[in-house]
This record gives C-alpha cells, sequence and structure tokens, in this order.
C-alpha cells in the first residue's frame, strides 16, 4: 500500500471532494423537506422548536456520515428522533413527526454488528406502537389513525432501512471487486517480475555455460582467449546483478541495439553465422519490448537448436528471426516466449512462433504503428 506523503494527500482530497459532492446532494433537500414539515405541522412557537429538534438531529446524523463516522452521534440523535415521534403523536397532533428516524434509523441499523433484522423490526414495532397510541385521542376515526400514524411511518421507516442495507451491500460488492483486482494485479506482476528475471538471469546462465564450454576447449591451446572468456564471463555476471538490482527497483528496460549486438556476439561465439536486416529504423515505443523478444529468442536457439545461421529482420514495427537447426518434432512449448506473448498482445502487437523444414521463424509485430519508415533510409544489411 501507498503510504507517500503525495498518495496520503490525493486521498485527502479525493475525500474532501466525495464529502462536499454529497453534502451538496443530500443536506439541502432533506433540510428543506424537514423544514416544510415543520411549519406544516407546527402550531405554536415551541412545537416548532421539538419538531425541529427531530429534523436537526436528522441533519447532523447526515453529516457525520459525509465525514465517514456517525459512531458517535448515531445513538443519541436516535434517541432524539426517537423521543420526537410520541411529542408530534400525543402532543403536536403531527403524523410527520417521524420524518427524523427515516434517516437516523438506516445509519444505526447499518452500524450494528449483527441482530439488524430483529432491531429494524423493534424499532418499526416501536413507530406503529406510539402510532396506534393516537387512537386514544381519536377512537372515532381508527381508519384514518391507523392509515396516517401506523402504517404510512412504519412502511416509509422499514423501506428506508431495507434500502441503507441494499445500499450498503452494493458498495461491499464493489469493494469485493476491488480487492479482487487488487489481488489479479499484484499476481499479473509477480508474473512479470518473474518473466523479467527469467530473461535476466536464464539467459545470463546460458551464455556462462556456453562460454565456460568454450574456454574448456581453449585450455590447453589458447590461454590468452581462455583469459578473455573468462573476463567476459566476469563482466557478465557482474551485468546480470545490476540488472537484477535495477529490476528489483523497476528500472530495467532493455534496449534493442544492445541487445542486438550481444545477440550477434553470442552467436558468433557459438559459431553461428549472424545476417542483421534493417529495414527501418524501430519505432521507440516498442524498441524495449523488442529487445525481450530478441534475447529469449537467442536464448533459445543457443539452448535448443543446432543452428549454423540466424536472420534477423528489424522493421518500424516489428522483428523477425529465424534460424535453422530446428528439431524434426512438433513445435514445443513457447516458455519464456509465452510470457512475451501475452506482454505484446497487451501492447497491440502479436507475436507468431512457427517451425518447418527445419526453420524456426519468431516474429513480433505491431501493426498499428504503421509500415516502415520512408524509402530514404535505406535498407542496411549487416552480414557476419
Amino acid at each position: 500500500m501507498d503510504t507517500s506523503p503525495s498518495h496520503l494527500a490525493h486521498i485527502g482530497t479525493t475525500h474532501g471532494r466525495l464529502r462536499g459532492w454529497n453534502l451538496a446532494v443530500f443536506l439541502p433537500p432533506l433540510a428543506g423537506v424537514g423544514a416544510a414539515l415543520v411549519a406544516a405541522d407546527a402550531r405554536t412557537w415551541w412545537e416548532a422548536a421539538v419538531l425541529a429538534l427531530g429534523v436537526v438531529a436528522a441533519l447532523v446524523v447526515l453529516e457525520r456520515w459525509t465525514a465517514g463516522d456517525t459512531s458517535r452521534v448515531v445513538l443519541p440523535c436516535l434517541i432524539v428522533t426517537a423521543a420526537v415521534w410520541p411529542f408530534g403523536v400525543l402532543v403536536a397532533d403531527s403524523h410527520r413527526a417521524f420524518y427524523g428516524m427515516t434517516i437516523v434509523v438506516p445509519f444505526f441499523v447499518a452500524r450494528l454488528p449483527r441482530h439488524r433484522g430483529a432491531v429494524t423490526a423493534g424499532l418499526a414495532a416501536f413507530v406503529a406502537a406510539v402510532g396506534a397510541a393516537k387512537l386514544l385521542e381519536s377512537p372515532d376515526d381508527v381508519p384514518g389513525v391507523l392509515l396516517r400514524y401506523v402504517l404510512v411511518p412504519t412502511v416509509i421507516v422499514v423501506v428506508t432501512t431495507c434500502l441503507m442495507f441494499a445500499n450498503r451491500r452494493f458498495y461491499e460488492i464493489i469493494e469485493e471487486a476491488r480487492e479482487r483486482e487488487a489481488e489479479l494485479a499484484v499476481y499479473r506482476e509477480r508474473v512479470r517480475f518473474a518473466g523479467d528475471l527469467h530473461d535476466i538471469q536464464g539467459h545470463t546462465l546460458h551464455v556462462v555455460k556456453l562460454k565456460i564450454a568454450l574456454a574448456e576447449k581453449l585450455l590447453r591451446r589458447d590461454t590468452g582467449r581462455v583469459e578473455e572468456e573468462l573476463r567476459e564471463v566476469y563482466a557478465l555476471v557482474s551485468d546480470t546483478i545490476a540488472q537484477t538490482k535495477q529490476l528489483a527497483y523497476a528500472q530495467r528496460r532493455l534496449n534493442l541495439s544492445v541487445e542486438l549486438e550481444n545477440a550477434k556476439n553470442l552467436f558468433e561465439a557459438a559459431g553461428i553465422r549472424v545476417r542483421v536486416n534493417r529495414e527501418a529504423a524501430v519505432d521507440e515505443r516498442v524498441d524495449g519490448l523488442l529487445g525481450q523478444v530478441l534475447r529469449e529468442t537467442t536464448t533459445n536457439i543457443l539452448r535448443h537448436a543446432q543452428a549454423t545461421r540466424v536472420r534477423i529482420t528489424l522493421s518500424r514495427s516489428g522483428i523477425t528471426i529465424v534460424n535453422d537447426g530446428a528439431p524434426d518434432a512438433p513445435l514445443p512449448e513457447l516458455g519464456g516466449l509465452a510470457t512475451l506473448k501475452e506482454r505484446v498482445g497487451d501492447s497491440g502487437g502479436e507475436l507468431t512462433v512457427e517451425m518447418e523444414n527445419g526453420r524456426f521463424v519468431t516474429a513480433a509485430e505491431f501493426a498499428h504503428l504503421g509500415a516502415a519508415a520512408p524509402r530514404s533510409s535505406a535498407r542496411k544489411d549487416d552480414d557476419r
């Protein structure tokens, strides 16, 4: 989790904007409705003051909700709104005095760790019982009292509480989806890191194996060449250590030109003839990714093929590597190239591998980058 000051400041700014938006959207209309209900039902100033307490308590809870913490105020405000309701029924003759409870009850129930259904039923029973007490004053209007003081208030309180449950569950589902996506992103990053680590260390180990084998052959014939090979092995291992550190700090980026020169040197050391066709300058947006393709293919050729010739063709939008000496067998599993195939695909390109008549072809192409550069950049071949 990023806890840098800039990230925390960004989170604080986002929460501040969200709170301001919630206040602007919910507070004014709910306050306006509450004021209108108080004005319609209150017959004296002191009745208006008591009824207004229920509205104020509801608005306090709402304001604390926008700030992200209702724990300190929700219970006191529930007590206030619950007290205003019997006052409205028995004193102020207000069948709308339950308004504050429709706002506070859902927030109170939502904070409970368990028994939410039972608490909701209990509060609904309280609203209905207080409303039914109006029958003591108006025994001649049973249908009207039951409708205005019992049925409507109870249904509205229950419905708003259930809507809060649904709303809360909706956000829980969104949060679960975000957590799963975060876990998936971590998994993908681990796979990418493992692939990069394989590219670096797997490639180096195979090259070191090749050079040590060459040095062993030359041990009694050319000690000067043996020393040179061992120095190159030492330099290669040192470079690999440095690249591994860069990878750990997310600073590594392959360079196609460097990889091309490295591939030619390795193929030459293995007695493989290399030809490089440069049709155009490679687009810098895919330079590093094509460098990875070349490095992985070079490693595969040195490990699995009995190659004598390799041809590398570079265009503005891709690279093609062709080698002979492929085994007469079904196409093997791609291994490291499978990971690269996904990366190339994620970047809008396509990586293909073909094996036929002893030739192995590896090609990465980014068609959306267009054709090669203008013919003014003449085709150049390097033949070694």
